[in-house]
């Protein structure tokens, strides 16, 4: 090849990569710019349950981390109901600047499948930031129910129909259709009493009005440990980490529910801001110190990136779309 040809082309190389390098400039230039300064003050995660379930455990984790590391108050409001459909609504009508954004669990990808009317479009009208973790589900009977576990549950169900009640922290949640797909695989009949968070669900339990509550992991096991609550099982596709509580599976072959935490900003956030909140948070969680925290609790940590988790909510949809027709669960 002639010399000069190699000049060409080196020339031209040097060229596109300057060219290249001006492109990348311009486009991060305003990318940092609309991130400067960010946050400006005080900062909002909206939590659609009660203080002292699950959710609220991670949003105070998360809330305190993020204050630390932003030099803001990061502030948590309450906005239970609706199977959450309450609180994901005031995020998607807060003002799309990075200061307001909300928790989110599976009812997030269950309720447009469970529900006739929304006051918002999932995902459309919400912008994904993070998967925070995947949490593990268990069920959790009164200490004096006469069954210890799922195959002696199974079969009491059986000899007495309509007799059992269950609560959950919300109809829509996984919880919710964790113990309508049993249900619906066993032919059981049992009674679902949806609460307004997990908490309410456990006072009831625990006052012996109900009798089985399908909850996460880490909101029933400290009353399992004080001996308030009897494990049947957890619904994972392996025990908890450091326990050695029976799976669903191991009763019923491939019986598998995960539920999972996410963060949505409203839809018209700024890129840049949902990048960096993911950012942050990941460095949060992946920090190995909060990753044992969390993994105790019965969670893995995701922090995946706000495009992974657009499509996790997509197959989501799907997924529990598939369910609730299959299983004939009516919308409310």
């Amino acid at each position: 090849m002639p010399l000069s040809r190699i000049d060409d082309e080196d020339w031209a190389l040097s060229s596109r990569r300057r060219w290249v390098a001006a492109a990348l400039g311009a486009i991060v230039l305003p990318l940092r710019a609309q991130t400067s300064g960010y946050p400006r003050g005080p900062v909002k995660i909206i939590v659609p349950f009660p203080p002292g379930g699950p959710t609220d455990t991670i949003a105070r984790l998360l809330s305190q981390q993020l204050q630390d590391a932003w030099g803001h108050p990061v502030l948590i409001e309450y906005k239970p109901g609706g199977g959450t459909v309450i609180g994901v609504d005031a995020v998607a009508k807060a003002a799309a600047d990075g200061h307001v954004f909300g928790m989110v669990n599976s009812s997030f990808a269950v309720n447009p499948a469970l529900r006739a009317q929304m006051p918002y479009r999932t995902p459309h009208d919400l912008a994904p930031i993070t998967q925070i973790a995947n949490l593990q589900l268990a069920w959790v009977a009164r200490p004096d129910a006469p069954f210890n576990t799922l195959a002696e549950l199974i079969a009491y169900a059986k000899k007495h129909p309509g007799k059992l009640v269950y609560g959950t922290p919300g109809a829509g949640s996984t919880t919710h259709l964790s113990m309508e797909l049993l249900k619906h695989e066993t032919g059981i009949d049992i009674l679902h009493s949806p609460f307004k968070g997990s908490a309410p669900a456990h006072t009831e339990l625990l006052g012996g009005r109900i009798d089985l509550v399908a909850d996460p992991f880490l909101s029933i096991i400290p009353f399992v440990k004080a001996g308030r609550m009897k494990m049947i099982a957890t619904l994972g596709p392996r025990k908890v980490r450091g326990y050695d509580f029976p799976i669903a599976a191991d009763t019923l072959p491939n019986f598998i529910v995960n539920a999972m935490l996410g963060l949505v900003a409203p839809a018209r956030t700024p890129k840049a801001v949902v990048h960096k909140i993911q950012g942050d948070i990941a460095r949060i969680l992946q920090a190995p110190q909060t990753m044992q925290q969390v993994e105790e609790l019965g969670m893995e940590v995701v922090a995946s990136t706000p495009e992974a988790y657009e499509r996790f909510i997509a197959a989501e949809m799907l997924h529990w779309g598939r369910v609730v027709k299959e299983a004939h669960i009516q919308p409310e």
